[in-house]
């Protein structure tokens, strides 16, 4: 890069013109080709294209209905995923967070796509490094390189020294030239491990996939038992061929993976309009899960920014408002602490240059500089600088009145403080105000009244901590924990978490060690934060969640990142997770009854040899009133309801007694009718009516509890399928004949009958336990 770059000056336009540009596929969503590939190219859609020709071959086109459920399938699931992506890819450019470059001797702002090779780009706390480079220059600058090798402490870079995208600065500043870009860069080749987006573990997506592999395992032996039967029983092979694929197409439960996409999709859309990005769809699953939430109190609980308070000289005749100015205005890119002191002191003071420096990281809890004749001066935490005495009593004091203190010391060498063994001598504390959110206190409110517990985790003094969790009505609040007391022991640490709601002077591996042992003792944790010390947790955590101010590399890592900085946007992301989970299960439970009374079915009728109890047309009816339609009201609709583990054994305990008894109840009536009558045509739609009774009770089951939508919903269904019987064109079409009434009757008898047995199996099934 010799003769590319200048460390003052950067490129000039000219050069980054003609310069490799940083440019990587944005990883917030899938492609366009991916997604129709995913919606139009599935197991399914073949599976039912095959059936569908047959019946276009063999059969009737009115029994060829259920084809249009491929159309239907991919075209919704296409709108929604597209609509998602829309949603994703707008809000993750707003996520992005501009690079700081020196071109032309200027520095500027530019989006990362446009930072070329060559590049001098600078650094301060919390900047994440998107391209690969070689430091020029380093004013005490720490890199993390956490989440490309593992390695928790921060590393001290110096000119020369080669910086890999993935990692962030944590303290400090400096410049690097880039030396890889785009696709060459180190994270990039890896995948970016930090940022990529990729789908975490969802019990709901994998119990759903269980399902479908199970089921194509049994659609396979059971489908060709029916065909032989079919083929046996009837000397009609147009008739034999219709009443196959009839009962192969209802035990494929078609529509559950598109609702379960839909829902997904639709709880990020909702979600994006409250400015809040979703990263990792089945982030939405993990949101309905929590019972555990960690906040980080600064950016949390209180508003970005604090003021400052008081000065209180502990030493007469120091230059106090002097030092303070000086180390204020030290750094490039300062924190919030020395934003505070710099808004009364916007200059750094005649003479006081510093000759060496060491920027203030959270797990120091100090900064400090040498002043040459002025002395050395550190600014920091009363309790880490101070061992004792007066100052460290009155700066106790004030701590526990919820105020932020800082102790302002002189020391005898930079090096001897940061190695624990110097001489510090208390000069000043600095009281700082900080700002509570208005949202806090009523979020907070909303949390204990759904369960979920609240867990304060903060770097600060634990009685200051306290002070504003008890303020805010925060359980247990009163009891603050310092963090520097706790045992190392995973086992040990986790039954004081269990215990105590409030943790001060919390390092950033203790913040990980929290979530990690939290995890352990069986909660599903979400960890809030804004700073480069909670990326850690936050990576860890079951669910991540950064605000939109936070720095580059929390966002990068986190699945959640509300992007207006609103505490009170966290009640909507997490009911927006319990609606998705509850409504999927509601779903789930309509489906695979579907798939349950079809398998049985099809297994007795091809065992004994008889003709299918429906036509196709007869299924597509019935799984439109109570199935379809149904299914998108419950998947979209607005719930309370805590999701629970267990998702697939609760499914499995509901949809099998509940299917395998609307599948007697349909035969019952069908070799009732066969023995009544000779016509097929009113066998069929004996069974039909019974089909359509059972499952109709099932849908009553399913949609309780029955406020008024829900009770109109299910009475819709009932009304519309009797104008079908009533009307004469819709009788033909779907080739129901309802002329005998002995049938008729006996249908519905059967079908009471098995409505209470329904009910008393599906609750004692509810009872049992995996």
């Amino acid at each position: 890069m010799e003769g590319l770059t200048s460390v003052v000056h950067g490129l000039t336009s000219a050069q980054v013109a003609g310069a490799k540009a940083n440019h990587v596929p944005r990883r917030s969503s899938r492609s366009l080709s991916a997604i129709l590939r995913a919606n139009v190219f599935t197991l399914f859609n073949l599976v039912i294209g095959v059936l569908w020709a047959l019946i276009l071959i063999f059969g009737e086109w009115q029994d060829g209905l259920f084809g249009l459920v491929i159309v239907a399938n991919a075209l919704i699931g296409i709108v929604q995923e597209l609509r998602a992506k829309r949603t994703l890819d707008r809000l993750a450019v707003i996520n992005e967070a501009p690079v700081r470059v020196r071109r032309d001797g200027e520095e500027r702002l530019v989006d990362p796509r446009d930072v070329v090779l060559g590049d001098l780009i600078l650094l301060g706390p919390g900047d994440r490094l998107l391209v690969d480079g070689e430091v020029v220059h380093s004013d005490g600058m720490e890199i993390d390189e956490s989440l490309l090798t593992g390695e928790a402490d921060p590393v001290h870079k110096r000119p020369g020294d080669r910086v890999l995208s993935g990692s962030f600065a944590v303290a400090g500043s400096g410049a690097f030239v880039s030396t890889r870009v785009g696709t060459d860069a180190y994270a990039v080749q890896l995948a970016e491990e930090a940022s990529r987006f990729h789908l975490a573990h969802s019990e709901l997506r994998a119990g759903v996939a269980n399902f479908i592999k199970y089921i194509t395992w049994l659609v396979v032996p059971i489908g060709a038992l029916l065909i032989y039967s079919q083929l046996n029983n009837s000397a009609d092979l147009g008739t034999a061929i219709t009443g196959a694929v009839a009962g192969i197409v209802t035990m494929i439960p078609e529509g559950l993976v598109l609702m379960t996409s839909i829902a997904f999709a639709v709880g990020v859309v909702r979600l994006g309009r409250r400015r809040c990005l979703v990263q990792e769809l089945p982030a939405i699953e993990g949101l309905a899960r929590v019972d555990v939430l960690c906040l980080d109190k600064t950016g949390t609980l209180t508003a970005g920014g604090m003021d400052l308070d008081q000065v209180l000289p502990v030493r007469d005749g120091e230059p106090v408002e002097q030092a303070l100015a000086a180390l204020a205005n030290l750094d490039d890119q300062p924190n919030a602490t020395a934003e505070a002191i710099k808004s009364r002191h916007p200059a750094t003071p005649a003479g006081w240059s510093a000759r060496a420096s060491v920027p203030f990281s959270s797990a120091r809890k100090w900064s400090g500089a040498d002043f040459g004749t002025r002395g050395t001066w550190l600014l920091g935490a009363p309790d880490v600088l101070l061992k004792g005495g007066d100052a460290y009593d009155r700066a106790t004091e004030l701590a526990a009145s919820g105020t932020r203190v800082l102790a302002l010391c002189r020391t005898d060498g930079l090096e001897r403080a940061q190695n624990g063994h110097a001489e510090i001598e208390a000069v000043a504390l600095v009281t700082l105000s900080q700002r509570i959110r208005p949202d806090a206190h009523e979020t907070l409110r909303y949390f204990a009244k759904q369960g979920v517990t609240v867990k304060v985790i903060s770097g600060d003094n634990p009685l200051s901590v306290s002070a504003i969790a008890t303020g805010l009505g925060i359980p247990g609040a009163e009891r603050a924990v310092d963090a520097r007391t706790l045992p190392a022991d995973p086992a040990a640490l986790g039954e004081l978490l269990d215990r105590h709601t409030v943790f001060g002077r919390v390092t950033p591996q203790q913040k990980r060690a929290f979530v990690t042992a939290l995890q352990a003792r069986g909660h599903t944790v979400a960890m809030t934060g804004d700073g480069v010390n909670d990326v850690l947790a936050l990576k860890d955590a079951d669910l991540g969640i950064a605000m939109g101010t936070g720095s580059p590399a929390t966002k990068a890592v986190a699945q959640v990142v509300l992007l207006d900085d609103t505490f009170a946007t966290l009640p909507h992301v997490v009911g927006e997770g319990r609606r998705v989970l509850a409504n999927i299960e509601r779903v789930a439970n309509l489906f695979l009854t579907k798939t349950f009374y079809a398998i049985v079915l099809s297994l007795l009728v091809g065992l004994a040899g008889i003709a299918f109890p429906f036509a196709p047309r007869h299924s597509t009816l019935t799984n439109a009133l109570v199935i379809g339609i149904p299914a998108i009201f419950l998947a979209l609709a607005p719930t309370l309801e805590r999701s629970r583990p267990g998702f697939v054994p609760r499914v499995m305990r509901f949809a099998v007694p509940a299917g395998v008894l609307c599948a007697l109840a349909v035969l019952a009536t069908f070799w009732a009718a066969h023995h009544g009558s000779s016509d097929l045509l009113e066998h069929q739609t004996a069974a039909v009516i019974t089909l359509f009774l059972t499952t109709w009770w099932v849908l009553v089951l399913i949609a309780r509890p029955l406020n008024w939508w829900r009770g109109a919903l299910v009475g819709a269904m009932a009304v519309l399928f009797a104008i079908g019987l009533a009307l004469p064109f819709v009788r033909d079409f779907f080739a129901l004949q309802p002329g005998d009434l002995g049938n008729d009757l006996t249908a519905v008898g059967i079908s009471l009958v098995a409505a209470v047995m329904i009910s008393v199996a599906v609750k004692l099934a509810g009872t049992l336990r995996p």
